[in-house]
C-alpha cells in the first residue's frame, strides 16, 4: 500500500540558512514578500536579519507584526487587510508555530475568500494558494513541514485544526540560529512539544515507513538533547539538534498524524490560554499510559529509539520505562500541572464536557491506537488537573 507524502519543496537547514531569502525567492520567481511575524520576533532582531538580506538584494518587501501568541480569526482578518495593501507575491512566516500558521491560513484565504472556518478539519484543503516560505524560530511545532494550520476562532474561543495540500511550505528556512534567544520554559515545552510529535505519529493508525524512519530519527536526537539544552540555554550543538529533531518531527506527523494528546490539548489552550507546547507536555504522560496497553510493540520501540532501554529490551519493560521516564522528564523539566498553571478548577471541570467534545471533534483523537470516548477523555482531563506526573 503506497502512502501520500508531502514535505516542502526546498528545505534550507543549518545555521544561516534564513539569510538565504533572497536566493530561494529568485528559485521560485517571487519577488515581493509579506512577512507574517509578532512583536518578539521583532525585538531580537531576526525580523531585521532577515529583511536586510533583501534590502542588499534590492527587493521589496511588507510586514504584518502583530501575531499574537494565540492566533485568533481576527488575527488573520487583520493580516489579510495588509496583504490587501501591497501586490504581494508571497506570505513569509516567520518566527514560532503562531506566525506560521497565520501565514497558512492568510495565503489560503487570499486566494479563496471565505472564512476561516470553512476549511477546518475534516475538509481536505487540497488546491494551494499564495506560495508560503516559512522561517521557524523555535524548535518546536515543526509548522515550516506539516499541511497543518491551527487557528482560534475568536468568537467562540475553538482551536480549529485545518489540514492539507495548500497549508504546505513551498520552503522551509530552518535555521536554529534563530532559536538561541528561547527562554528555558519556551524551550523546555517546545522540545517536549516536539517528542510528542515524533511519538504520535509512530503510534498513530496513519503510521508508515517514511513517517516511521522521521519519527523514531526525531525522537532519538530530541531526547538526547533537550536536557542538554535547558542546562545551557547557549549551547549550541543542542539547539542545533532540537531544531532538526523538531523539524524531522514535524515531517513526521504531517505524514501520518497527531493523535490523542493533540486533540486534549488544544481545548486546553483555547479554554485556558495554555501555549500549546506546554499542554502537550501536562498531557504527555497520562495518554501515553492510557494509549500503551493497545500498542505495546510500538511504546516499546519509542523507548528503545530514545535509548532509555537496550535495543534487546523486551516490550513490557520498555513500556515501564517510557512511563517513568516521561514523568520524570516532566518533572525535571517542572512542567505544571493545570492547577499549578492557575487554572481555576471549578470552571476546568465545569468546561470537561465541552472540552472532550471539542477534542473528538477534531478528528485527532481517532488516529490514537485506542480511540477514547468522551468519558474516558473527561478521566484522563481529571487525572492530570493536578498531577501531570
Amino acid at each position: 500500500m503506497s502512502s501520500n507524502i508531502l514535505v516542502p519543496g526546498i528545505m534550507q537547514i543549518g545555521a544561516g540558512a534564513s539569510l538565504c531569502l533572497p536566493d530561494v525567492l529568485a528559485q521560485m520567481g517571487l519577488s515581493k514578500p509579506l512577512f507574517i511575524t509578532g512583536p518578539v520576533v521583532t525585538k531580537y532582531g531576526y525580523l531585521k536579519r532577515v529583511t536586510d538580506t533583501l534590502e542588499a538584494a534590492n527587493i521589496n518587501y511588507g510586514v504584518f507584526n502583530d501575531v499574537p501568541n494565540d492566533p485568533t480569526t481576527a488575527t488573520v482578518t487583520a493580516a489579510l487587510a495588509a496583504l490587501g495593501e501591497g501586490d504581494y507575491d508571497c506570505v513569509v512566516g516567520l518566527g514560532g508555530g503562531s506566525p506560521m500558521d497565520t501565514a497558512k491560513a492568510v495565503s489560503l484565504l487570499a486566494v479563496k475568500g471565505g472564512a476561516v472556518r470553512d476549511y477546518k478539519a475534516p475538509i481536505n484543503n487540497s488546491v494551494p494558494g499564495l506560495p508560503i516560505i516559512a522561517i521557524p524560530t523555535t524548535a518546536g511545532t515543526g509548522s515550516e513541514a506539516t499541511k497543518v494550520t491551527i487557528i482560534t476562532d475568536a468568537e467562540s474561543d475553538e482551536k480549529m485544526l485545518l489540514m492539507g495540500r495548500a497549508f504546505m511550505p513551498v520552503a522551509a528556512l530552518v535555521d536554529f540560529e534563530m532559536t538561541l534567544t528561547m527562554p528555558y520554559r519556551l524551550t523546555a515545552d517546545t522540545g517536549i512539544d516536539s517528542m510528542t510529535h515524533a511519538m504520535e505519529a509512530y503510534v498513530s493508525r496513519k503510521a508508515n515507513l517514511f513517517s516511521d524512519a522521521l519519527a523514531l530519527a526525531a525522537m532519538k536526537i530530541i531526547y538526547k538533547n533537550i536536557r542538554k539544552v535547558c542546562e545551557d540555554l547557549s549551547n549550541r550543538e543542542a539547539r542545533e539538534a532540537m531544531m532538526l529533531g523538531a523539524c524531522q518531527a514535524g515531517m513526521a506527523f504531517s505524514n501520518a498524524s497527531v493523535a490523542l494528546v493533540h486533540g486534549m490539548s488544544r481545548p486546553i489552550g483555547a479554554n485556558f490560554h495554555v501555549p500549546h507546547g506546554l499542554s502537550n507536555a501536562m498531557l504527555l504522560p497520562a495518554v501515553t499510559a492510557f494509549s500503551v496497553p493497545h500498542c505495546v510493540e510500538r511504546y516499546a520501540d519509542c523507548a528503545r529509539a530514545m535509548e532509555m532501554v537496550p535495543a534487546d529490551c523486551d516490550d513490557a519493560t520498555a513500556n515501564t520505562v517510557l512511563l517513568a521516564e516521561l514523568r520524570r522528564l516532566n518533572q525535571e523539566l517542572e512542567v505544571p500541572s493545570p492547577e499549578q498553571y492557575g487554572i481555576d478548577r471549578q470552571r476546568f471541570m465545569d468546561l470537561l464536557p465541552t472540552m472532550a467534545e471539542q477534542a473528538i471533534a477534531s478528528g485527532s483523537p481517532g488516529n490514537n491506537p485506542v480511540i477514547p470516548d468522551s468519558d474516558q477523555i473527561i478521566a484522563i482531563y481529571k487525572e492530570i488537573f493536578s498531577n501531570v506526573c
